[in-house]
Order: structure tokens, then C-alpha cells, then sequence
């Protein structure tokens, strides 16, 4: 099993098995904490060959510097799925759009959205939080 994409983005659709992305991104300003960011997705490209037939167990989660779950109540989000191939078909490939509504960062720092598989983290992805001040030409500063 590979992951070919992993991305966070403004919008992300599969259309006729085509993964359309954008807006990928890994860093949020804000001017104040909590941020909470309304809308966006999480965009997975996998790849399966044959030995990979079976039952899995995917796991997504967004921890904090410490690891700990960004919602415990919620999070990981561990959907099951099965993977069949067809006789003679070396590969096949499926998208995964995980739309993500209101997610709410208590605090500036470095977040990771953990992505695995049967108990294994197969990508993690960098999400940086950081404050921001407006300058007086209203250029954006770090605070």
C-alpha cells in the first residue's frame, strides 16, 4: 500500500477517479487563539497492488506538539475498508476526499495530521499555527 498524495487543502474532489486539489497548504496565521479554521480537506491519493487484498483499518489523526489528539472525542478517525483486485490487474488506485469543518487549534505551535494504517503511521504531515500581528502599513508580522 503507498501513499501517492497526502495534502491539506482549501478543496479537494475526486472526479472520475481524478484527484483534483487546491489551495495545498501548511501553515495558518491568525491574529489571536483559539484559531478555528472553517473549511477545508484532506486530500489521499493510495495505491494497491495485490498483496495488499483484504481488510485494513486506516487511521487519521491531528495531534499537537505532544501528541496529544486535537479532538479525543473524535479523533483518530479510523474508517475500515477492503481492497479487492481484480484477476490480472496489477495496481489499482483510489482517492480519498476527507472534508474537515471547523477545526479548532487552542493555541499557536507545530500540529501533525498522523496518517496510517493497520497500527502503522504511514505520513505525517506538518501543520504550523502561527500569530500574527498587522504592521502599521498593514503588512503581517509575526507577533
Amino acid at each position: 500500500m503507498d501513499i501517492q498524495i497526502a495534502t491539506l487543502c482549501d478543496f479537494a474532489a475526486d472526479y472520475n477517479g481524478k484527484l483534483v486539489i487546491s489551495g495545498t497548504f501548511d501553515t495558518l496565521a491568525a491574529r489571536a487563539v483559539p484559531v478555528v479554521h472553517p473549511s477545508c480537506a484532506l486530500a489521499l491519493r493510495f495505491c494497491f497492488t495485490p498483496e495488499d487484498a483484504g481488510r485494513h483499518k486506516l487511521s487519521i489523526n491531528i495531534i499537537n506538539e505532544d501528541g496529544d489528539s486535537l479532538d479525543p472525542n473524535n479523533m483518530p478517525i479510523e474508517p475500515e475498508f477492503e481492497v479487492q483486485l481484480p484477476k490480472n490487474v496489477p495496481f489499482l488506485t483510489r482517492n480519498i476526499v476527507m472534508n474537515l469543518q471547523g477545526l479548532r487549534f487552542p493555541e499557536a505551535g507545530i500540529y501533525s495530521i498522523d496518517i496510517g494504517c493497520d497500527g502503522e503511521v504511514l505520513v505525517r504531515l506538518p501543520l504550523r499555527v502561527l500569530l500574527v500581528n498587522q504592521g502599521a502599513n498593514g503588512e503581517a508580522q509575526l507577533a
